[in-house]
């Protein structure tokens, strides 16, 4: 091996050494992933990591997001029909045009989600967190009717979240 190309080798590995040794402890290595279109009745993604994961136009009645990690997460149009999302973190989540017609959304953090032309239908939302959360208003006067509770995460009011009067 030539001596410019042991000089390149050994910068390169320093340079890299230097670089990983930089990186936070508790770095957040979560691979997102797809499941768009996909039937994924009664599934179990309980307590997972599922940041940045994709779920669009997806079949996902009865399904379990219980204490999930779903930051960033894409449901658009999808059916969420009595799932459990207690506890959820569904921080800058993308839930616009879902179903979540009998859904758990009790003690969710919905953070930042846009929740455009979502249906809220006999949905617990007990100690949700929906602030700076993007809703329609005909959306957010049917959440005030049955809005109560803290969420245990933030702290914050469901009623105070909503701007509920």
């Amino acid at each position: 091996m030539g001596r410019l190309a042991k000089c390149l080798l050994i910068v390169l590995l320093s340079w890299s050494l230097s670089w990983a040794w930089s990186l936070p402890a508790e770095a957040d290595w979560t691979i997102p992933m797809s499941f768009s279109n996909a039937d994924l009745h009664g599934r179990d993604f309980s307590g997972q990591e599922l940041q940045g994961s994709e779920f669009s136009n997806a079949h996902l009645e009865r399904t379990s997001f219980a204490e999930a990690d779903v930051r960033g997460v894409v449901f658009s149009a999808s059916v969420l029909t009595q799932a459990n999302l207690h506890a959820a973190d569904l921080t800058n989540a993308m839930a616009d045009q879902v179903n979540f017609a009998g859904a758990d959304l009790s003690d969710a953090v919905l953070v930042e989600t846009i929740l455009l032309r979502s249906t809220f239908k006999d949905t617990d939302i007990t100690g949700a967190d929906f602030s700076d959360a993007i809703l329609d208003g005909a959306q957010v006067k049917e959440l005030c009717q049955h809005a109560s509770g803290v969420n245990s995460k933030t702290g914050v009011a469901t009623r105070d979240s909503l701007g509920c009067r």
